[in-house]
Parts: C-alpha cells; sequence; structure tokens
C-alpha cells in the first residue's frame, strides 16, 4: 500500500507563516491528485488545496491568495506553504493523494490519508 507522512505543523501567531510537508512511500506507480484538507473541532473535513499531476491547482476560496500548494515528483511529496495564517485556519490537517501501486497481482489503485498535523494559530 502506500503511506502517507505530514511534517511541518505548529503554534504561530496571527500574520505567521507555515509550510507543510507530505511524503507518499510505497511501490509507487503513478500519482494523480495530491491534497491538503484540514478539519476543526466541532467541524467536517474540508477541502483545503489540490494539485494535479500536471501542476493544476485548487484552492477554497478562504485560502486563496494566503496558501500555496506545490508538489514534487521526484519525491512524491506535495507542500502546503501558508502565509498570513488567522485563527480560522487552526485546525488537524491532512494530506490526501490517490493513483496506481504495483502489488503482486499487477496496478491497483490507492486512495491514502496521512496521520494529520495540528496547526494552531493564536497569539
Amino acid at each position: 500500500q502506500v503511506h502517507m507522512v505530514e511534517s511541518g505543523g505548529g503554534l504561530v501567531q496571527p500574520g505567521g507563516s507555515l509550510r507543510l510537508s507530505c511524503a507518499a512511500s510505497g511501490s509507487i506507480f503513478s500519482m494523480n491528485f495530491m491534497g491538503w484538507y484540514r478539519q476543526a473541532p466541532g467541524k467536517e473535513r474540508e477541502l483545503v488545496a489540490r494539485i494535479s499531476s500536471g501542476r493544476s491547482t485548487i484552492y477554497a476560496n478562504s485560502v486563496k491568495d494566503r496558501f500555496t500548494i506545490s508538489r514534487d515528483n521526484a519525491k512524491n511529496t506535495v507542500y502546503l506553504q501558508m502565509n498570513n495564517l488567522k485563527p480560522e485556519d487552526t485546525a488537524v490537517y491532512y494530506c490526501n493523494a490517490d493513483g496506481k501501486y504495483s502489488s503482486g497481482s499487477g496496478l491497483r489503485p490507492f486512495d491514502s490519508w496521512g496521520q494529520g498535523t495540528q496547526v494552531t494559530v493564536s497569539s
């Protein structure tokens, strides 16, 4: 299977910046979409940003012009640069990726999630 491991969360003051990283590992054959989602206490998980294999991107309206998603296909890694952070950005951030991996019985699809990393924006 494919495993996703996030890093880079933490505590930051309003207006500050953080960069999240998420590396995928396993017998990856191809990676399609990679993305970041977040879930605040008492709220549903929501899409933050997503990037295709061709580097087309989409963002939630609440983070446009503040967050930037990018990917390094050679490293199977997706990044989220977060600038001008606000208290309402506080949440657990999860990375997600889908594609195909090599198994003993050929290529199989995967849709994998990381374990989540906490981002807290507070003074």
